[in-house]
């Protein structure tokens, strides 16, 4: 019976889970940086989402979803920035 309880993981104390919203978090403080905000952006959306489907991890869950967050906000300003600098070049 003891070595039951040694298998069985908590689900919020993943690695993968927990890493997951710190990456998610920077990618959304650093969006006028595209450098930084895609990549982290990227990689909490890669962990929360295999967490999240694996153990089902709400800490997963958050940093997929502040991951998607941070890189819609990065495509989004970038994208915003190109326009309204074609818009100018017209006018």
């Amino acid at each position: 019976m003891g070595e039951e309880k040694v298998e069985v993981k908590d689900k919020n104390k993943s690695a993968m889970a927990i890493a997951s919203l710190p990456l998610g978090i920077i990618s959304i403080i650093t969006n006028l940086f595209w450098y930084l905000s895609l990549p982290t952006g990227i990689l909490a959306i890669i962990f929360g989402a295999k967490t999240t489907r694996r153990l089902g991890s709400k800490i997963g869950k958050a940093g997929l979803i502040t991951g998607i967050i941070g890189v819609a906000m990065c495509v989004f300003i970038y994208i915003s920035i190109i326009l309204i600098t074609l818009i100018g070049l017209y006018y």
